[in-house]
């Protein structure tokens, strides 16, 4: 006969065995297929600075309205959405620069739907000559409970730096 401590042991193996295999099966459907694509949009209604630093870098102050629906990439398992604006850029050292502009935390389903209309949160300063093109990109991560983290972004091009500081 076996020991109380070997069939505690083998009781408490057989119950996260089981516990990690339900967590698997959960999160799997939700893993697997991709949220709908959801209605969003970003754009710039003015540039209210683009001035030259006295280190040589450039500084750019934006006006935004940043819009979106996020209620379709809510499900069961969604803990939290990241929603962050970047500008995206090519330098010739780099091949793609991003500066983040703007960021939020959506925690639940409710509050998933918004439109705001704001500068930009963090500074945008590179080494961006004048007239450069910026993209606008919108980044969405769902966090979910269980399972893997999903990711997904749409990139709104055509903004212009302006030509000369101001």
């Amino acid at each position: 006969m076996h020991s109380f401590g070997y069939r505690v042991n083998a009781l408490v193996t057989f119950a996260v065995t089981i516990l990690a295999m339900l967590c698997a099966m959960a999160s799997s459907p939700t893993t697997s297929m991709s949220p709908l694509q959801p209605p969003k949009s970003s754009r710039v209604l003015n540039i209210n600075w683009f001035q030259r630093q006295p280190n040589g870098n450039d500084e750019v102050s934006l006006t935004m309205n940043i819009s979106a629906n996020l209620q379709t990439v809510f499900t069961w398992n969604t803990k939290q959405v990241f929603v962050f604006v970047a500008a995206e850029y090519e330098t010739p050292q780099n091949s793609l620069n991003q500066v983040s502009l703007w960021d939020g935390i959506i925690l639940s389903k409710d509050s998933a739907t918004f439109s705001i209309h704001t500068t930009n949160k963090y500074r945008f300063i590179d080494q961006q000559p004048p007239g450069k093109d910026v993209n606008l990109t919108l980044h969405w991560h769902v966090m979910p409970k269980t399972g893997k983290m999903f990711a997904d972004r749409i990139v709104m091009a055509g903004y212009r730096l302006p030509e000369e500081y101001r």
